[in-house]
């Protein structure tokens, strides 16, 4: 009877190895959950006196979103003494064109 007791011992113990990795990795999102697609998002880059409205597209990854591609809607100089009602105009239509672009990916 004693030389059952071990090996049966080791099986439970192996079992409740087995078992406490599994809820780890499912606690730590280890399951594959389906990617989230790409998106069209409106963004504005300052730089070297130039403020730049463009649309690119992103992809959700782990360190934050990877840019795939990205346009150019329009440069503002930001010395332009109508660069508020430019900002404005250049932001609504880069609005218009990610609800196209994503109409068109869709």
């Amino acid at each position: 009877m004693r030389v059952l007791i071990l090996p049966a011992t080791l099986i439970v113990v192996g079992a409740l190895v087995y078992l406490l990795v599994v809820l780890l990795r499912g606690a730590r999102g280890g399951g594959r959950t389906p990617a989230a697609p790409p998106r069209w998002e409106v963004d504005t880059v300052m730089e070297n006196g130039w403020t730049l409205v463009v649309v690119r597209r992103v992809l959700p990854g782990r360190g934050g979103p990877v840019e795939l591609t990205k346009q150019t809607v329009r440069a503002i100089p930001d010395d332009d003494p109508n660069w508020d009602e430019r900002y404005r105009q250049a932001i609504a239509e880069a609005r218009s064109r990610v609800s196209t672009l994503e109409l068109e990916s869709g």
